[in-house]
């Protein structure tokens, strides 16, 4: 059971990023495409930032890096201002390419997702094992919740109606997140842009 259950946590990883692609932080101040952003203009080298985006907007990046190094040299105000159209340009160019919408840059503390804020962890931790309890447990929580819900409704199902009805919604919740997770666990790796 626990081996069936550790295939799901790129289940609920896969959900989670589904459910929640607004609050995804690489359109955050704090997030790592601005990091990146940030260490190569302190380089005066646009390397850093190409990984982020397709092939196809290297130009257009490339261009715009060099513009912000020109103007920033005019002083703090316009580093700012250059810095922050250079952010907004990269981000919008990221999130093109991951096919979402740019929904502008978000400021620096924007709660984000706990399952991203795990990945990245582990990541720079090199350890998936924390990130592995972390999903599992999180998606075991969900099949219980609505197990229990759906279970104790059918008790009652031939009740009446309006009991009935509570069990079927109840049925209908759990079947769909467990389909939703197993169509996730099917999906292998997403495709690389």
């Amino acid at each position: 059971m626990f081996v069936r259950l550790m295939s799901w946590v790129g289940i609920l990883a896969m959900l989670s990023v589904a459910s929640t692609s607004a609050s995804a932080h690489c359109d955050t101040m704090d997030g790592p495409v601005v990091a990146a952003a940030r260490t190569a203009l302190q380089a005066g080298d646009v390397t850093p930032v190409l990984k982020w985006i397709p092939k196809q907007s290297e130009p257009e990046i490339r261009a715009a890096f060099t513009r912000t190094l020109k103007v920033r040299a005019g002083g703090a105000e316009a580093r700012e201002l250059a810095d922050r159209y250079f952010f907004e340009t990269l981000v919008r160019l990221h999130r093109a390419g991951e096919g979402e919408p740019y929904t502008g840059l978000k400021p620096a503390g924007t709660p984000i997702d706990p399952a991203v804020a795990a990945a990245d962890q582990a990541l720079l931790k090199g350890q998936a094992d924390l990130l592995v309890r972390s999903m599992t447990e999180q998606v075991a929580a969900g099949i219980r919740q609505r197990f229990e819900r759906a279970a104790q409704a059918r008790r009652a199902a031939d009740a009446g109606e309006a009991d009935g009805r509570e069990y079927v919604a109840a049925y209908v919740d759990l079947m769909r997140y467990l389909e939703q997770v197993g169509q996730a666990g099917q999906g292998g790796e997403t495709e690389r842009r």
